[in-house]
């Protein structure tokens, strides 16, 4: 008789009790189907289906084009492999800032229509009202501040942000706005470490760095960034664990070359 062990799924819950025993949260961005199942069983705590499939899967400049329905079809192609991680989406630039009521509408459509677990927003005091909305209506939220690339264009700029006085007191003041609105976790992305650890010891709620510094209570990176998929970013923060790019273009290579050559398939690869 096989035993079947249970496996333990990170919740929100899951991630303040990892923050209250100072134990690190590890988190990567996925977009499909056979990355989040590997990295599901490699124990991951937190998936991200990020915005950033519009640059990294869609080609865009910017996060700003990736449409609901885009992100929605991401986020069931990673839950589908999904056994234990907590799944997190992205809502997309246009469905949540002006209108508390679309934010609502738009977050309802990404659960039901997905099975994810929990959304993410980037912003503070200017979508207080429609985090407090989702919330209030049983879906989990996890804030995002510091650099925010869906306003992009406001900053001109994808430099480290919260470098100045004004914009780091608005920062500590948003995240603590973000827990009390009822978010579970709030990313930092590139500000000072000083910032970053300061802000995450004022907080209960756990913080997740990109570009933060050491002092978070976890970290996120994506996924083609962390692999070496994507050779042209290398940022100070980014740690290459892979050398994917490289390993992939000398495969494809060898395969060009043996199919040429009539080498492949071999008499034991035919029927």
């Amino acid at each position: 008789m096989s035993i079947h062990k249970e496996v333990k799924k990170v919740t929100t819950n899951t991630l303040l009790k990892l923050k209250a025993a100072n134990q690190r949260i590890s988190m990567l961005t996925a977009y499909d189907f056979s990355f989040a199942t590997i990295f599901d069983a490699a124990g991951i705590d937190v998936i991200l289906v990020g915005d950033s499939a519009s640059n990294v899967m869609a080609g865009h400049e910017t996060t700003l084009p990736i449409t609901l329905d885009q992100m929605i079809y991401h986020a069931q192609s990673v839950v589908r492999g999904v056994k234990r991680s907590l799944v997190v989406v992205d809502l997309p630039f246009g469905t949540y800032q002006s209108n508390s009521d679309i934010a609502l509408a738009s977050a309802i459509r990404i659960m039901k229509e997905t099975g994810a677990h929990a959304l993410k927003l980037e912003g503070g005091e200017e979508i207080v009202e429609s985090v407090k909305k989702i919330v209030s209506a049983g879906i989990p939220v996890m804030g995002h501040l510091g650099l925010t690339p869906q306003s992009i264009y406001k900053f001109g700029t994808y430099n480290v942000r919260a470098n100045n006085e004004l914009e780091a007191e608005k920062l500590k003041k948003d995240i603590l706005l973000l827990q009390e609105a009822g978010c579970f976790a709030c990313v930092l992305e590139k500000i000072p470490a000083v910032l970053a650890q300061e802000v995450t010891a004022s907080v209960i709620i756990p913080t997740i760095g990109i570009g933060a510094g050491n002092g978070c209570d976890g970290q996120v990176l994506v996924m083609h960034d962390m692999l070496g998929i994507n050779n042209e970013f290398n940022p100070r923060f980014l740690r290459k664990y892979l050398n994917l790019h490289e390993q992939i273009t000398q495969a494809v290579i060898q395969y060009i070359d043996d199919v040429k050559s009539g080498d492949f398939p071999n008499d034991k690869e035919s029927y």
